[in-house]
């Protein structure tokens, strides 16, 4: 698996969810019972994860809705 987004913004993690599953790339988000344990304060932020065979993919249709500033480094 790898990271793309890392965000303590649920709106922003769920968008680019949306995104992933409608152009039916399997996505995981991590930690999200991470930031419910510790109060919301941000501390600790979510991270949305896809299969490595599915990365070049995400990263472009991720990028063409504008999220291409939240995406991680490669």
């Amino acid at each position: 698996m790898v990271e793309l987004i890392r965000a303590n913004d649920v709106v922003l993690i769920g968008f680019a969810r949306t995104l992933l599953e409608a152009a039916e790339i399997p996505v995981l988000v991590a930690d999200s019972h991470m930031s419910l344990m510790e109060g919301s304060i941000g501390v600790f932020g979510q991270r949305l994860l896809v299969p490595r065979d599915h990365e070049a993919q995400a990263r472009r249709l991720l990028g063409d809705a504008g999220l291409a500033h939240e995406l991680r480094q490669p």
